[in-house]
């Protein structure tokens, strides 16, 4: 849903080199050619210091990281299959595993987890058999792990060979763990470009896809808490790769 202009603007970005670029940016503040005008912005229901919902839009519908992490979930449903693992509980292991998994395990971090059958700290897990899962199912917990290298190595290890990792993380997003106020905190913010190093570093000699979801619109309706459900579907849809809402990863072990 990209306009003519907004079409026109990236060919150019594209295509004319960092000089050309610079002079036509002085041409449109000499001769306030910007559109919409500089100053005529109305911010409407958005001009306000606080978001419009406080959890991430989970009061108004289906949040906009959790229709990113759906539809990636969704693309790779086949790789999650055999013995699955994922982390807190198994919604999304059910959810797109249909009939292809065997057996299901919930790692949690701490004990008292009902649904929890792994009790580990991900970054010292050593108690976790090697080659053990077909498919992990990690979704919004990266960030939150501040040793990720740590982290990462025993997911690989843990893996069969041939078993596949779907990882997603924010990109661009509010805060949501805070120590003191939560039990565990929020550390990182992952780019494509850090997700596609750290994962090919804990991945050595396997697959490694990084993908990217959003756009500005779909930052501003994230940051604010506005739910998926309150736009069309197309304005989330479209991918620019200047605005990573989040970043997805498939990471695939490589067969002995």
């Amino acid at each position: 849903m990209t306009s003519v202009r907004d079409r026109a603007i990236a060919l150019a970005r594209r295509c004319l080199p960092a000089a050309a670029r610079d002079w036509v940016v002085r041409q449109q503040r000499r001769h306030r050619l910007n559109w919409p005008r500089a100053g005529t912005i109305d911010f409407g229901d958005l001009r306000r210091l606080t978001p419009v919902s406080p959890i991430f839009g989970v009061d108004r519908g289906l949040p906009i990281d959790r229709h990113y992490i759906e539809r990636f979930l969704s693309s790779h449903r086949l790789d999650i299959r055999g013995h699955g693992l994922e982390l807190g509980d198994a919604t999304y292991l059910k959810r797109f595993g249909d009939d292809r998994l065997t057996r299901i395990d919930v790692l949690h971090g701490v004990a008292g987890n009902p649904e929890a059958t792994i009790v580990a700290d991900l970054t010292r897990a050593d108690h976790i058999p090697s080659d053990r899962f077909d498919c992990i199912v990690f979704t919004q917990t990266l960030q939150m792990i501040y040793d990720m290298r740590a982290a990462l190595r025993h997911l690989h290890r843990i893996l069969k060979p041939g078993g596949v990792l779907l990882l997603t993380t924010h990109g661009i997003s509010r805060i949501g763990r805070r120590l003191g106020r939560d039990p565990w905190g929020e550390y990182w913010r992952l780019t494509a470009q850090s997700a596609a190093l750290l994962l090919e570093e804990a991945f050595p000699g396997g697959e490694v896809e990084v993908g990217t979801c959003g756009n500005v619109f779909a930052a501003t309706c994230a940051l604010h808490g506005v739910a998926a459900d309150e736009v069309d579907a197309r304005e989330l849809d479209y991918c620019d790769p200047d605005f990573e809402v989040i970043v997805t990863v498939r990471a695939v072990k490589v067969r002995a």
